[in-house]
C-alpha cells in the first residue's frame, strides 16, 4: 500500500482541509493556523490535538484510515466529533499548554 497522503503524523498541509467542517469559531482557529505568520507552538499543539483525536498513533500500512489518507481521516474526525465548536478549541488550548510545559521543561534541563 502507498498513497502520498498518509504519513506517520498528522501533517500541517491538512490544516486548511478542515477549515469548512465546524461553525465559525473552529474556522477562525484554521484561520489563525494557516497564515504565514502562524505561531508554530500552534501548529504543534494542533497536529498533536489532531495526533490524539485520529489515534494517529495505531494507524499503519494495512489500516484502511492509512488507505484513505491523512487528509480524509482527519476530515472524518472533526466531521464526527461529538463536542461542539468550543469543546474542540478547549481541546486545542488544552494541547497547547502541554506543548508549551513541554519546551520549556525540555529547555530548562
Amino acid at each position: 500500500m502507498f498513497n502520498t497522503d498518509t504519513e506517520l503524523l498528522f501533517p500541517t498541509r491538512v490544516i486548511p482541509a478542515l477549515r469548512n467542517l465546524r461553525g465559525e469559531e473552529w474556522k477562525q482557529l484554521i484561520d489563525r493556523l494557516i497564515t504565514l505568520n502562524a505561531d508554530n507552538l500552534d501548529l504543534v499543539a494542533f497536529t498533536a490535538m489532531i495526533a490524539k483525536l485520529a489515534s494517529c498513533n495505531a494507524c499503519n500500512a494495512d489500516s484502511f484510515r492509512a488507505m484513505r489518507g491523512c487528509t480524509q481521516c482527519a476530515r472524518l474526525i472533526i466531521r464526527r466529533y461529538k463536542g461542539s465548536d468550543h469543546d474542540l478549541i478547549e481541546l486545542f488550548n488544552n494541547s497547547r499548554q502541554e506543548v508549551k510545559e513541554y519546551f520549556r521543561k525540555i529547555t530548562n534541563e
